[in-house]
């Protein structure tokens, strides 16, 4: 089986691409196909919800930061797993940073990669005909694409759908469908964007309501019958993302550390490594028996005081990092510093193992794809290595102090390098969420 896929996109953020998309993944589950989610860009929240919508894993797929062999990997591996590939974008379906053609980060890159048409999400608020005008400049910005057709969002009445199908009709763009602004499943947000799949009080109930007016309110079979063929590229070696840390790994796993990126877990699998979750906020240590131990991001922010108080799982982590190798990425790192202030400026002490200082009583968003080199041998590779990745957070760093670099990165907008990070003994950590290896420097 190599199923057929196809991207739903919009011209921006904020359309409601991401409420679409589940909807579309629920509702053809519901009609007993085997349905797969992935979605482009480094979102590490979306994937899951994918995989509750659908009920089967999901991973992203990024232009900048994967090599093609790893993009053929994950999308090859989807297709022989499923029916139909239902894919959301990210921000406008152009969207990117500055890097060769064909990988420069936007979605429009990996619906030309992968062959996928596009389904175009329009929010029709405040306008009505004028929609028309936007999509045209989509159908005809990038010649590589195709997009199949219209999904119209927002929709205040049936006057408004009428006319604006009426813009749609006069580029030949086919309307699939069109939700009242009703009919938009809100889900909760913070400061990082949805709240966690797992977080979310009665999701499955709020899925399937979502289904139900998605299937109302657009022609499914229209949609099947627009997806094309998956044709992931020829060439490019497949190689796992990251090395694997150790054979053992212990990952913390919680509602404070949650943001692993799948297909490095598929990775680390596939080359024989077994994870071992384990809960901090249940005042768990790194299991002795696992030989590296991963803190991935998430939102210690929001546990800051139930960390700091998890005896068990400080004092485990400590004596674990004597003799093991032991990597943070963001949240992760944050909490193996000195210490971490929560929003309401009250300090709590972290495990120590690093010299930063982190706060989040001092927001400053920080966004970006950071291609960093490491400066030493390390659970992330050997000194000299190159790896693609991305940072998104609020904190800040109040302290660096004495611990030397991890890394030093650059962003894609010409950047000068910047020390990144800190290392000590076998712990490392950074504020960057690594996606890829992407060889030496």
């Amino acid at each position: 089986m190599s199923a057929k896929g196809l991207l739903v996109a919009a011209p921006r953020s904020g359309s409601g691409k991401t409420t679409i998309t589940l909807g579309l993944q629920r509702a053809l589950v519901r009609r007993g196909l085997a349905v797969r989610g992935l979605k482009c860009g480094p979102d590490y929240i979306d994937p899951a919800f994918h995989a509750a919508a659908t009920g089967a894993p999901s991973a992203n797929l990024d232009s900048y930061a994967m090599p093609d062999g790893l993009l053929a990997g994950i999308a090859g591996a989807a297709a022989e797993a499923a029916e139909i590939i239902v894919a959301e974008g990210s921000m406008g379906l152009f969207d990117g940073v500055p890097g060769a053609e064909g990988h420069t980060g936007a979605s429009a890159d990996i619906a030309a990669l992968l062959g996928w048409p596009v389904l175009l999400v329009v929010d029709v608020s405040g306008q009505a005909q004028s929609a028309g005008a936007v999509a045209l400049g989509c159908m005809l910005y990038d010649p590589r694409i195709r997009i199949a057709g219209v999904i119209l969002n927002k929709v205040a009445s049936e006057r408004h759908r009428r006319l604006a199908a009426a813009g749609m009709a006069q580029i030949g763009l086919p309307v699939l469908g069109a939700l009242p602004r009703e009919a938009s499943l809100i889900l909760p947000e913070r400061h990082l964007g949805l709240v966690q799949a797992g977080e979310t009080e009665d999701l499955h109930a709020r899925l399937d309501a979502l289904a139900e007016a998605v299937a109302a309110a657009i022609d499914l079979d229209a949609v099947i019958a627009a997806a094309g063929d998956t044709t992931p590229p020829a060439g490019g070696e497949a190689a796992p993302a990251l090395p694997a840390p150790g054979k053992r790994i212990a990952l913390a796993r919680d509602a404070a550390f949650s943001f692993v990126y799948p297909h490095v877990e598929a990775g680390w699998r596939a080359q024989g490594a077994e994870l071992v979750p384990f809960s901090p906020l249940a005042d768990e240590p790194p299991p002795e028996d696992c030989d590296a131990c991963w803190l991935p991001g998430g939102y210690p922010e929001l546990h800051a005081g139930r960390i700091a108080s998890a005896s068990r799982f400080l004092d485990g982590l400590r004596s674990f990092a004597q003799t093991h190798s032991v990597h943070g990425e963001c949240g992760g790192y944050m909490v193996l510093g000195k210490g971490l202030t929560d929003a309401d400026g009250v300090h709590h002490t972290m495990a120590g193992l690093l010299s930063v200082e982190t706060s989040f009583a001092k927001r400053k968003m920080n966004l970006g794809y950071r291609n960093a080199v490491l400066e030493a041998d390390g659970p992330l590779g050997q000194a000299g290595q190159r790896l693609s990745g991305h940072e998104f957070h609020y904190a800040s760093i109040v302290s660096q102090g004495e611990d030397p670099p991890l890394a030093m990165v650059t962003d894609p907008h010409g950047s000068a390098p910047t020390a990144a990070g800190s290392r000590r003994g076998l712990v490392t950590g950074s504020f960057f969420h690594a996606i890829a290896a992407r060889g030496e420097a």
